[in-house]
């Protein structure tokens, strides 16, 4: 029957966490594999009262036909909140609403990604899109994330040596690092990149979730013209209404638009208007701020944890702000070895391989910590702990 696939389809690999996250079902395993906002925090009444009031209000209106745009007060409103959080001129018109980031990268691969045509991405990456860009069979091109951001000579040696169709990076609090790109690697990585034919996808779904430290300008307010931003509000609202954005240039974003038609011709509008209604009558500032705080507490509670239980030879990220922290085993030993392991143990957290596009028996892991309370926290890493020490002796 393989036959009847596409070649595109057959060349894309399973989603490695959601199978990873079918032997976390089990309510007696501490899991750090997922990658979910915590289910506590989602403003449920608000949401209820804001569907209420569309309903009553706007009634067949809301749950007509839409733009495929996007509605146009939301729009209007991201727009605002760049001009008035980041400093950032986007205008409306330059903005796409679309069902989750994550078709955001599926349209970007449509637009721009022809077969074997070089994707450079920022290595460890976000699966999705690693997953997203593979159905176009580019040539993907590693660059190393450090601890401060990219690898500089990595992406020097990349541009002069291949045409580089776009670049792909999380710069804020990373999935599935946690790291950030610093405002110098980014003003470096912006002169290397500035005046060629690369575009530059700027996903910053983890952005507003900074629980420390300075802002750091956007890769959109150096090279605009060069750049195209995601933004989600999965992260800061309630990902099951899929609704996120994507900020592109004039030049890119009649295409884009085009791309969106054929997939899906609009995103879901009624939850468009929802998601309006609870902006206009709700401080979104304010349930950041909560969740903010939520999440500080238990990066904390597991960064204190690591550094109690782990080997002292484990490397691991502190992030500024985000829900990942990620940890480097000792050169040699398979992460995914130890998570066979703590599998046994009723611990879980996602080995480093599916962040990589062409790397098995990966030494790294990725931890979550934004659902799991602080004492459990403490309770799955000194048993995490205590399998690497077991593992690595």
């Amino acid at each position: 029957m393989d036959h009847i696939f596409s070649d595109r389809i057959s060349d894309v690999p399973k989603s490695f966490l959601r199978e990873i996250l079918k032997t976390t079902v089990n309510e007696d395993v501490i899991s750090f594999a997922g990658g979910l906002p915590n289910r506590d925090l989602f403003p449920i009444q608000e949401i209820k009262k804001a569907s209420i009031k569309v309903l009553d209000e706007f009634g067949g209106d809301a749950l007509q036909y839409s733009t495929s745009e996007g509605y146009s007060e939301l729009r209007k409103w991201i727009s605002e909140r760049y001009a008035s959080k980041m400093g950032l001129t986007v205008n409306p018109d330059n903005i796409l609403i679309t069902t989750g980031s994550q078709q955001g990268l599926d349209l970007i691969g449509k637009t721009l990604i022809n077969e074997s045509e070089s994707v450079a991405i920022e290595e460890p990456g976000y699966l999705g899109a690693i997953q997203a860009f593979s159905l176009y069979r580019p040539n993907f091109l590693p660059i190393p994330l450090h601890f401060d951001g990219l690898d500089l000579e990595a992406l020097r040696f990349a541009s002069e040596r291949y045409a580089i169709k776009l670049i792909y990076a999380v710069p804020n609090f990373q999935n599935p690092s946690g790291l950030s790109h610093s405002d110098e690697n980014r003003d470096e990585v912006a002169r290397i990149l500035s005046g060629s034919q690369t575009i530059f996808v700027e996903d910053d779904p983890y952005g507003e979730l900074q629980f420390r430290g300075e802002k750091r300008r956007s890769y959109y307010s150096r090279i605009p013209e060069q750049t195209i931003l995601l933004g989600s509000f999965s992260k800061i609202f309630a990902p099951s209404l899929r609704i996120g954005w994507m900020v592109a240039p004039n030049r890119l974003m009649e295409k884009l638009i085009i791309a969106k038609q054929a997939s899906d011709l609009h995103t879901n509008y009624f939850g468009q208007r929802i998601l309006f209604q609870y902006l206009t009558d709700n401080n979104l500032d304010l349930h950041i701020t909560k969740i903010r705080a939520k999440y500080s507490k238990q990066k904390d509670a597991m960064v204190a944890a690591i550094s109690k239980y782990f080997p002292k030879e484990i490397r691991y990220s502190d992030p500024d702000g985000g829900m990942f922290l990620w940890a480097i085993l000792p050169e040699g030993i398979s992460s995914r070895a130890v998570f066979d392991l703590a599998i046994e143990k009723k611990v879980a957290f996602v080995p480093g391989d599916p962040f990589y596009v062409n790397r098995t028996n990966a030494n790294t892991m990725r931890l979550n910590f934004s659902c799991v309370d602080e004492e459990t926290i403490e309770i799955g890493i000194r048993r995490l702990g205590k399998i690497i020490s077991d593992f690595i002796t």
